[in-house]
C-alpha cells in the first residue's frame, strides 16, 4: 500500500502500521502536515495501535519528522523507530527522543 506521497510508503498496515521512506538518505522533502494526515487515515482505516517508522537508509532526519512522531504519540499511539543509522540514533539520543519512542533493529525485508 502506498499513500499519496511519493516519498512516504506504507509497508504494512494493521495493528502495527509500518511507514518508510524507500531507503532515502535524506528525508527533507516530505510535507509533515500532509504526511500526518495520510498516516492518520491509514491508522484509522486499519485500527492501528502502533506506528513504526522504518528509517532504513536514512542518515539525516528533519526536526519536522520528530514533531510528526511526537504528535502521533499524543494520540495514544505507540511509536517505534526501526533501523536508525548511527547519525539518526545520535539525534534521537541528543534530543532524548529515544526515551519517548521504542527504537529497534528489525528485518524489514519481508514487510
Amino acid at each position: 500500500m502506498t499513500i499519496r506521497s511519493e516519498r512516504l510508503k506504507v509497508y504494512e498496515a494493521g495493528p502495527t502500521t509500518v511507514v518508510g521512506f524507500g531507503g532515502q538518505v535524506i528525508v527533507d522533502d516530505i510535507s509533515v502536515a500532509d504526511s500526518r494526515d495520510e498516516i492518520l487515515d491509514v491508522v484509522r482505516q486499519h485500527g492501528a495501535k502502533v506506528v513504526a517508522f522504518d528509517l532504513t537508509g536514512v542518515r539525516l532526519i528533519p526536526s519536522g519528522l520528530l514533531g510528526l512522531m511526537a504528535s502521533l504519540r499524543h494520540l495514544d499511539l505507540s511509536i517505534r523507530v526501526y533501523n536508525p543509522s548511527p547519525e539518526v540514533r545520535e539525534v534521537l539520543s541528543v534530543t532524548m527522543f529515544d526515551r519517548l519512542v521504542d527504537v529497534r533493529e528489525v528485518d524489514t525485508t519481508n514487510v
